[in-house]
């Protein structure tokens, strides 16, 4: 048994953003659709669960995207809302979990594939790109140091997990009162080991109204 459940989360506020930027138009729909679609479509991801600021809308969503099997209300940070939508699963139904960020749009099976795979063979799995800029660190307006950026890694999503794993992380953070917005984090805090694989640059946070216009472009290469 290989079934792997896509947990999306887009119970953010966009305060940055000025709005909730899940549902900002991206082209002819809202950001968070195209990610939804891009899992609902993608034939390793047997299904999915959604979580939102609120569930008013769950039969639209279950409706238009057949793999959806809950939509959930989300907490007040986002290791809480990661927390509501894994309650969803059944462990003993589920082996690997994906947890994907509903303002990351321009995901593609491709890295789905990628970390599926990784997860599969070594239990924890995460998406990098490099860093390309040369990396400072700073303290009180003055330069520290400059840092190797060979060792560095930007983080995308989604990370990939097998369910016991992730279920023992999210665990010992609820015990312990530990809040990470990465559970690759609370994996390696529990001595847990996570591989990294190819990230996608394209896979891009949106964060500001100017990360929608980017990504408006890159649908048109």
């Amino acid at each position: 048994m290989n079934k792997v459940t896509a947990i999306v989360v887009a119970a953010g506020e966009g305060q940055r953003f000025g709005a909730p930027k899940q549902f900002a138009p991206l082209r002819e729909k809202p950001v968070l659709e195209w990610c939804l679609g891009c899992f609902d479509t993608h034939v390793q991801v047997a299904e999915i669960v959604l979580v939102l600021m609120s569930d008013i809308e769950k039969d639209e969503y279950m409706r238009r995207f057949p793999k959806i099997v809950a939509v959930v209300t989300g907490g007040k940070q986002r290791q809480d809302s990661v927390m509501v939508g894994f309650n969803q699963i059944d462990p003993r139904e589920t082996d690997f979990v994906l947890i994907h960020d509903g303002v990351r749009p321009l995901v593609d099976h491709a890295l789905i594939s990628r970390v599926i795979a990784a997860a599969r063979k070594n239990g924890a799995a995460v998406p990098v790109i490099a860093i390309e800029d040369t990396v400072k660190a700073v303290e009180g307006g003055k330069i520290l140091r400059t840092v190797d950026r060979e060792k560095l890694r930007r983080v995308q999503t989604p990370q990939g997990f097998s369910c016991s794993i992730l279920k023992a992380a999210l665990d010992r953070a609820r015990e312990d009162g530990t809040y990470s917005a990465d559970e690759a984090a609370l994996v390696e805090r529990m001595g847990g080991e996570v591989v990294i694989v190819e990230g996608d640059p394209r896979n891009i946070k949106i964060t500001t109204p100017e990360d929608i216009r980017i990504a408006e472009v890159l649908l048109e290469d």
